[in-house]
This record gives structure tokens, C-alpha cells and sequence, in this order.
């Protein structure tokens, strides 16, 4: 989960025109450094972008230039994963590298509102802005600041990758594939009446050691009625072991987890287990019946 995540505001529609940059350095899923910098557009302001990020003439005036800021922010691109929410970011960079006569660093681009589609179907075709899926998700940020926006878009990713179980580099492939891939179908099952954790309504979230959907299989074989998401008639959420070891203060859950955590303050009874201890579980079941 080391990645660095890039934003910029621009003075007007020329892409351009950047005004502010922001980039937060995620480290094992946690921001840890960042780079924020006005600079001079060497460009008018557009009345309807200062509506939005609130900078003017006024705001960047003795602020550097583009290809100052870029001195120091093309080393932090620089063999990592660069993060921006749609391709907005990435674009200003190429037309900037173009403009300024720059030499492009190497890094690899992830578009997180891609990943965001893949993730969570609801935002398959809509929703999946920065502002919305924050607020969704949990994640409190002041929008249209550089620095602001990118440690929003971080946050999301961290929340993505572990919602999905897929790791960064896996990522960087995913989003090049269809939405809706045949090994994404849905888990939702049925239970087996007949089984001996027939009643029990459960869920998945994490990186699991097998396919989401063998898991569900497994637990619609010994009764338990699968789900997609948390809801208030879940009883049982099983995490991946990975993301169950990461579980100390100070690292994100996934949205299921928090979301289950929620309804057992209120008094909801769902139990929250290791895959392997889910694994276990069915084992017993099976040879009980």
C-alpha cells in the first residue's frame, strides 16, 4: 500500500493553468508526507475556478512556477504508483510536461475512481466523484485543496484495496479490464435448509485465500444465506487473515467491517471472524450433518 497521490487545481480550463499541486505519500496504507505548493499559472483566472478553489492573483502572487515545483515534485513521482481520482490529474501532468519542456518521470498511473467501479458495484455508472465516495465511505476532507483531494483520493484507494482483496500491483491490471468480470459475479446464495448453520446470514470482505465465490459455496453448503453487503440481518462478517492481522489501531478497515462494527454498537449480533476460523467452522458443520 505505498503509493503517492496527486492532485491539482487549475486557474482556468486550460489544463495548463495549474495553480496548486498537492501530493500525499501513502506508506503501508497511511499518509506519512506531503507536498502541497501554490504556483503561478503564468494564465488569467477564470471567475468560475476561483468559485471553486477559492485562489486568485492575488493568492499566487511571488508563488513559483511550474517547472520550479516540478524540480521537487517529479523526484516524489519517481518509481512509485501515482494515484490521481479520474484522469483529470494525469492529463494536466502530460500537458504540463509538454508545455514546460519536461522530462516525464517514470512512474505508473492509477486512475482510484476506476478502481472505485470495480470495487463497489453501486458506483459501476455513477457516484463514484471524490466528493461522493468520500462522504460514503466515511472520509472527511476539505474539497478543491490540492493536498486536500489527494489524501482523500489515498484514503479511498486503501478503502478500495481492502474491500477488494486485490493488492496495488493487481490493481494496475484490473482497471484495464471489463467492469463486470466473470470471476466478479455476484456471491449473493441461498442457504441450505438442510445444513446446519441454516438462519445464519453472512458476508465477505478482504483478500481471501480463495475465490469469493468457492467461499460463498462453501458457506450456502452448510446453511448460511450469503450476502453482498452488511445489513441489519447480518450475523456473521469473515475477513481475510491478512486483513484481519492488520486490524491494529491506526489501519483502515473496510467499509463492511466498519459498517458491522456500526450495527453491533447498536446492539446487532454479528460476529466478525478469520477466514480460517470460517474455514474450521464449515468443517464442523460438514461433519455433523
Amino acid at each position: 500500500m505505498d503509493f503517492l497521490a496527486l492532485d491539482f487545481e487549475t486557474a482556468n480550463a486550460d489544463f495548463t493553468s495549474v495553480c496548486q499541486v498537492g501530493a500525499v505519500l501513502f506508506r503501508d496504507g497511511q499518509p506519512a508526507d506531503t507536498f502541497i505548493s501554490l504556483v503561478d499559472p503564468e494564465d488569467y483566472f477564470d471567475a468560475v475556478n476561483v468559485s471553486i478553489h477559492g485562489i486568485d492573483e492575488e493568492a499566487v502572487r511571488g508563488a513559483p512556477k511550474f517547472g520550479e515545483v516540478y524540480a521537487k515534485l517529479g523526484p516524489l513521482m519517481a518509481n512509485r504508483v501515482v494515484v490521481s481520482h479520474t484522469s483529470f490529474d494525469r492529463s494536466v501532468m502530460s500537458q504540463c510536461e509538454q508545455r514546460h519542456n519536461l522530462t516525464r518521470p517514470d512512474c505508473k498511473w492509477l486512475d482510484s475512481a476506476m478502481v472505485v467501479r470495480r470495487t463497489w458495484p453501486r458506483y459501476a455508472r455513477r457516484g463514484h466523484g471524490l466528493g461522493n465516495v468520500a462522504l460514503e465511505l466515511g472520509i472527511e476532507f476539505r474539497h478543491h485543496d490540492a493536498a486536500e483531494d489527494a489524501r482523500a483520493a489515498g484514503r479511498i484507494l486503501v478503502c478500495a484495496l481492502i474491500e477488494s482483496g486485490l493488492a496495488l500491483e493487481q490493481w494496475l491490471d484490473r482497471v484495464r479490464q471489463p467492469i463486470a468480470l466473470e470471476a466478479a459475479k455476484p456471491a449473493a446464495r441461498d442457504g441450505n435448509p438442510a445444513g446446519p448453520l441454516y438462519g445464519e446470514v453472512i458476508a465477505f470482505t478482504g483478500a481471501l485465500s480463495i475465490q469469493r465465490s468457492e467461499a460463498a459455496e462453501m458457506a450456502a453448503t452448510v446453511g448460511c444465506r450469503v450476502d453482498e453487503g452488511v445489513t441489519k440481518k447480518t450475523t456473521l462478517l469473515v475477513v481475510g487473515d491478512q486483513d484481519a492481522m492488520r486490524l491494529a489501531p491506526g489501519h483502515a478497515k473496510s467499509s463492511k467491517h466498519l459498517k458491522a462494527e456500526q450495527l453491533m454498537a447498536k446492539g446487532q449480533g454479528i460476529r466478525i471472524l478469520r477466514e480460517s476460523d470460517f474455514a474450521a467452522l464449515c468443517s464442523i458443520a460438514r461433519a455433523e450433518r
